[in-house]
């Protein structure tokens, strides 16, 4: 219980009496599956690595307390979510790249300009986002990130390495609408949600996963979507169907294509090839620059 107690103490801030009530569900938590979190405290003293990770990021703790990632997630799931990714990580990336994502460092993925600002793609990941997932693909303008898409990487049924889109997060900022609206007339009227989706594939398919699995509104870990109140800005489903996903026997997730579906300039109205010849280049640029940056971050 001791060690609970300590653990518990690093992941949350005493002084805030909201925290301290976590904390007490935190140890509480632990107690009630001791076998399972001590098997996940070995887990993370097995090497320097994982050991250095755990120390900088001790939400990995947390993670399997909560009911995060996905709808009726259970305590050995979430587990053996942290355990998987964390093994993905440390097998296929530098270490000194895993120990910079965790905590916080941005990796540039693609690099542009936007009214004298910089727009990137890059690979990040920060405390809040641990609710869906372990890691991000963010697009920022700096310094306010506007979209993300939130995963974690672990296994299927068939034991292939998949990436897990556990949200879609939009902007939060003034006039979001405004800034998202001459962003997408930048990218020649590509949706910066659909190049957020584009730029995780391309991840994905740099990381050579098999699959990509994204959460649906019946998935979604907070079911927050059916409060008028708290309604989520995107409906997940309907997204991934638009982006050529597909259900799956697990009504929670769909599965989306690797590769974003491209219709040929041939099936594109002659008044509008110009700007698809545009926005196809620019997304050749991008998938080229994904490329390059996950090949350094990579063993």
């Amino acid at each position: 219980m001791r060690s609970f107690i300590t653990l518990g103490k690093k992941i949350y801030n005493m002084e805030n009496p909201r925290e301290v009530r976590r904390m007490v569900i935190f140890v509480v938590r632990s107690m009630m599956h001791r076998a399972r979190m001590r098997q996940l405290l070995t887990f993370f003293r097995q090497n320097s690595l994982l050991k250095s990770v755990a120390a900088t990021y001790p939400f990995v703790y947390e993670q399997p307390t909560r009911a995060f990632f996905y709808r009726g997630s259970t305590f050995a799931e979430r587990a053996r979510i942290v355990e998987q990714h964390m093994t993905f990580m440390a097998e296929n990336f530098q270490a000194n790249v895993v120990c910079g994502l965790y905590p916080y460092t941005e990796y540039i993925l693609w690099q542009s300009e936007f009214e004298g600002k910089p727009l990137c793609l890059e690979l990040f990941h920060e405390p809040g986002q641990r609710k869906e997932g372990l890691l991000s693909v963010t697009l920022r303008w700096s310094p306010w990130p506007l979209y993300q898409i939130v995963f974690w990487i672990a296994k299927n049924e068939q034991d292939e390495w998949s990436m897990w889109i556990g949200a879609m997060q939009g902007p939060n900022i003034e006039n979001a609408k405004d800034v998202i609206k001459r962003i997408t007339k930048q990218c020649h009227a590509y949706r910066t949600k659909n190049l957020i989706l584009y730029a995780a594939q391309a991840v994905a398919r740099a990381l050579q996963l098999r699959h990509i699995y994204a959460v649906t509104n019946y998935g979604y870990y907070a079911n927050n979507h059916v409060r008028t109140d708290r309604k989520l800005r995107t409906s997940f489903s309907n997204f991934w169907q638009e982006a050529g996903g597909h259900a799956t026997s697990d009504q929670r997730f769909d599965e989306l294509p690797l590769v974003e579906p491209r219709k040929t300039i041939d099936e594109v109205p002659t008044r509008k090839r110009a700007v698809y010849r545009k926005r196809f280049a620019l997304l050749d640029e991008i998938d080229a620059a994904i490329a390059n940056h996950m090949e350094k971050l990579c063993k």
